[in-house]
């Protein structure tokens, strides 16, 4: 890969905002999401981070692990920052829920492939 510590960087970003996102839900449930706006502020923020971090991600990684829906990802972040009015709170759970934990093992994985020898 062309700049391995580039996408190394950024998959730690998206890692850290996972574990952010995660701390901050703490076994909450759906109802104290959806009345918490600081929580839901939060979360969406770090959603927003984990979507510039896949954008910043090498074309060459994304090519070559499509199992990982970086354009999903990018667009969440896209439609947080450009239409917050159209975020559908329950989405966005089911996102963090759902979606999340998987991403999350995805990029600890990547970081063993790609990243071995240099964290």
């Amino acid at each position: 890969m062309p700049d391995d510590s580039r996408d190394i960087t950024r998959l730690k970003h998206i890692l850290d905002s996972i574990e952010n996102i995660q701390n901050f839900v703490n076994n909450a449930e759906f109802g104290e999401f959806q009345t918490d706006l600081k929580l839901q502020s939060a979360c969406l923020h770090q959603l927003e981070i984990i979507g510039e971090a896949a954008n910043h991600i090498s074309d060459e990684l994304t090519s070559d692990y499509p199992e990982i829906d970086w354009l999903a990802i990018i667009g969440l972040r896209n439609l947080i920052i450009h239409e917050y009015f159209g975020v559908d709170i329950l989405i966005v759970w089911q996102i963090i829920e759902s979606d999340l934990p998987s991403l999350k093992s995805h990029c600890r994985n990547l970081l063993k492939i790609i990243g071995n020898s240099k964290i």
